[in-house]
């Protein structure tokens, strides 16, 4: 067709409220009582073809661990290499398949995702990763829905990035995909990045082998079959449940091996950055690598700063999901000017929070993920009880005994290189230091140096001419920085996300610059009338 399609400008998903007697709090209400009586049989899909492989593993709910949810088939080495195989075959189609089918398939999802699976894939979210029906709603709905509507407006925006051309040629790029597969790999805290690491290459033209987090198969199970739904071809993105070097190292073996899309912890991140290193000379051409991994998110609090702004901040950005989102607060610099009253207050509200299972839309938090993420964090907990340095201001308990369950807490410590100021720990912990007000040139030098990530950071002051010098001081100190906001929440087309440092490679989701990644350029030169004489002019007389 003789055409150049246009894309409408992407606007984002409207935030469903679920307020009482709303039609869509009635909606999801049903649709989890109706999953959570159910026991999904979960196959590996390769080209398309489901896979029962025998190695069982079980879906259960963090608030409730005894349900089962669900029982997945585990991939392993015959699998990947099925899967690439499969990828491969794919390949030789999907790669030459026009832009605009391409954007057709996953705008459709995203209508798929709007419409008729927006309660599934929300309640296999809330159930199978004990989030609250607002966090679910702007993850797994939301956030995946503007992924799969700003990704296919970005591509052709991209497209349309072309060299000049001086008179007698016409230059152009080409915007290939890789050659060989795309390994992605995704965290169990947010479906929107399980759903957007598989397909935003697969949007430029790659195939992909897409390894789920074992603590999230049952949404990523859903949005495997909410694309084949929308029309993906077999074999551009291959479902690989399994135990990570199980899928992993035959994946990062693999000599078609073409890149990595990673979402996950900084040890892991590096770990697999070094078995590329120790495979290179095998592969067909040097892995693109894509990462985002962990957090140490500041939230700096000015004395000229709104109290009352700064509470609530540090309460959503540090308890939201129980803290496990990579860009939760979990340091924070108070000047001691404001630390009383942010002391009463911050304590106050922590104290009022309700926890328990997101079925029930009374409570703010729900369960972390999983025995081991349970006892990672109690151990800081329990680590801060016994230091001199620290004192637990509210929060603490810690019961697992139906249930995932840790307490909102607020350790105060009097040392600014405190363990728990400078290490991640993946649940509701937020520590604080008070700082001297006449100390601020040395807080916000603490600020910067003290933790080796730089993925979020937040500011607060009222003083503008503050707000630059801050700025200016922690400018590659967070890769999404807020000022007068809590540190999470990146929007699609909005905040472009990711940070630098031990916090990944900053490759921007959400933005053209991440699609950038899954491409191989192309530099075309067309000469009309070409020359037909090696001898150039400067040479006709000494």
């Amino acid at each position: 067709m003789n055409a150049i399609f246009p894309l409408a400008v992407p606007t984002n998903e409207p935030v469903r409220a679920y307020g009482p007697g709303s039609p869509e709090k009635a909606s999801i209400k049903r649709r989890l009582h109706e999953m959570v009586r159910e026991t999904v049989d979960i196959p590996v899909i390769i080209g398309g073809r489901e896979v029962r492989t025998g190695d069982i593993a079980e879906a259960v709910c963090p608030h409730d661990h005894g349900h089962v949810l669900a029982t997945f088939h585990q991939a392993g080495a015959a699998e990947v290499a099925a899967a690439a195989e499969a990828a491969r075959r794919a390949w030789r189609d999907w790669s030459e398949t026009s832009w605009d089918l391409r954007a057709a398939v996953l705008l459709r999802a995203g209508e798929l995702l709007a419409g008729p699976w927006r309660d599934t894939v929300n309640a296999a979210t809330m159930l199978n990763q004990s989030k609250t029906v607002h966090q679910a709603e702007i993850d797994s709905a939301c956030e995946l829905i503007d992924f799969w509507r700003f990704n296919p407006y970005f591509m052709r925006v991209l497209y349309q990035e072309q060299p000049w051309s001086q008179p007698g040629m016409w230059n152009r790029v080409d915007y290939r995909p890789l050659e060989g597969f795309v390994f992605a790999v995704t965290p169990f805290n947010f479906t929107s990045i399980g759903g957007n690491l598989p397909t935003s290459p697969a949007l430029m033209g790659n195939t992909v082998l897409w390894k789920p987090a074992s603590t999230a198969v049952l949404s990523g199970y859903y949005i495997a079959k909410l694309l084949q739904a929308a029309g993906l071809p077999d074999g551009v993105v291959n479902f690989l449940p399994g135990r990570g070097n199980k899928v992993g190292d035959p994946a990062l073996a693999h000599p078609d091996l073409g890149g990595i899309h990673f979402t996950g912890s900084t040890p892991v991140f590096q770990s697999m950055w070094k078995q590329l290193g120790d495979n290179i000379a095998r592969y067909r051409s040097y892995p693109r690598v894509v990462g985002e991994t962990g957090g140490k998110n500041f939230v700096f609090v000015h004395p000229s700063a709104d109290r009352d702004a700064v509470v609530t901040a540090v309460v959503r950005g540090g308890f939201e999901y129980q803290g496990q989102k990579c860009s939760a607060g979990s340091r924070v610099y108070v000047p001691r000017s404001l630390w009383s009253g942010v002391r009463q207050d911050l304590a106050d509200q922590v104290r009022g929070i309700r926890m328990g299972s997101p079925v029930d839309f009374r409570n703010f938090m729900a369960a972390v993920i999983d025995q081991y993420a349970f006892d990672r964090i109690k151990g800081y907990i329990d680590y801060a009880k016994g230091s001199a340095d620290a004192e637990i201001l509210v929060g603490g308990g810690c019961d697992s005994s139906a249930g995932y369950f840790i307490q909102p807490t607020v350790v105060v410590t009097t040392d600014p290189r405190f363990k728990l100021m400078t290490e991640e720990i993946f649940g509701p912990v937020v520590t604080v230091y008070v700082y001297e007000d006449g100390d601020l040139d040395a807080a916000v030098d603490l600020c910067e140096s003290t933790s080796p990530y730089a993925l979020t950071g937040a500011v607060f002051a009222e003083d503008r001419a503050v707000i630059e010098t801050l700025g200016r001081r922690l400018r590659h100190a967070a890769g999404n920085f807020y000022i007068n906001d809590k540190p999470t929440g990146a929007v699609v087309g909005q905040q472009p996300f990711g940070g630098a440092r031990a916090s990944g490679t900053n490759d921007k989701a959400g933005s053209m610059a991440n699609l950038l990644r899954w491409t191989s350029q192309r530099a075309i030169k067309e000469t009309f009338v070409p020359a037909r004489d090696y001898r150039y002019l400067f040479m006709a007389d000494e």
